[in-house]
């Protein structure tokens, strides 16, 4: 596989395309997502197995959200057969690719039990537990970005390029290290939008008017549910179109067509 090296204002752009995707038909985006983080919660939710079985579906999840967002970016039909494209040629590698899930995140948690006893945040935290957590959480983030990196393209090489399951987090780990600059501002923009605009408004608001506080505190929320969370989506998606896919060669003009032999 062929991952092009993109500059980093791309990850800038993942979202700028993302929120442009999600205007052309917003009903839908906002339900794709809304379905996605519905399934997320009711199986986790499931007793015992839950969080067990979350991991081993979660590749599936993202490759019909990502089929969703094909499907509203090219004008296609929206169907069940649409959701699933590439799921069912390719259900053995997504399995495969959910049981790796499933390794990963439990080393994660068990490497985040390993760090130290939890700190009770009810019942209040002196400077030094803060610095502790803070510093706990920062090794976590650490450990968790190659298993990131490895499963952002994963499941959509698999479903939708017939790659092993094990290739396909060789060559999503080796796209998202070439790319760090794009990933990087496209964390950096998402830390913007999502936490530090909405906090210095709130802040604002909060200096004015309580009744504005209150106002805005659940505008901004209905926001970044309604809005931020499937251009989040539809980024995923966008990120995996600008570095894998095939870029199709526009038609030479009639004038410069190549000529005909002879008879």
């Amino acid at each position: 596989m062929d991952a092009r090296r993109l500059p980093a204002r791309h990850g800038a752009l993942w979202l700028l395309a993302g929120f442009a995707l999600f205007r052309r038909h917003p009903p839908l985006m906002t339900a794709i997502t809304f379905g996605y983080l519905l399934t997320v919660v009711v199986v986790n939710l499931i007793p015992k197995v839950g969080p067990f079985l979350l991991p081993l579906i979660l590749p599936t999840l993202t490759v019909m959200l990502a089929n969703g967002c094909r499907a509203i970016e090219r004008g296609k039909k929206f169907d069940n057969d649409t959701l699933i494209a590439g799921i069912r040629e390719q259900r053995i590698g997504l399995i495969r690719l959910g049981g790796l899930h499933l390794v990963g995140s439990s080393l994660l948690v068990l490497f985040g039990f390993a760090l130290g006893e939890p700190i009770n945040i009810r019942d209040g935290i002196d400077e030094v537990e803060a610095m502790e957590l803070a510093g706990d959480l920062a090794v976590i983030l650490l450990m968790a970005s190659p298993l990131l990196m490895a499963f952002w393209f994963a499941p959509l090489l698999t479903a939708w390029d017939g790659v092993s399951a094990g290739k396909s987090l060789f060559f999503s780990f080796i796209a998202s290290w070439r790319n760090w600059r794009a990933f990087t501002m496209y964390a950096l923009v998402l830390v913007l939008v999502g936490a530090v605009l909405p906090g210095l408004i709130l802040i604002i608001a909060g200096l004015l008017s309580q009744a504005l506080l209150n106002i805005l505190s659940v505008a901004l929320r209905m926001l970044l549910i309604f809005v931020l969370a499937p251009t989040m989506v539809a980024s995923v998606y966008l990120s995996y179109r600008d570095v894998f896919a095939a870029v199709v060669p526009e038609p030479a003009p009639p004038d410069q067509a190549p000529a005909q032999p002879d008879e």
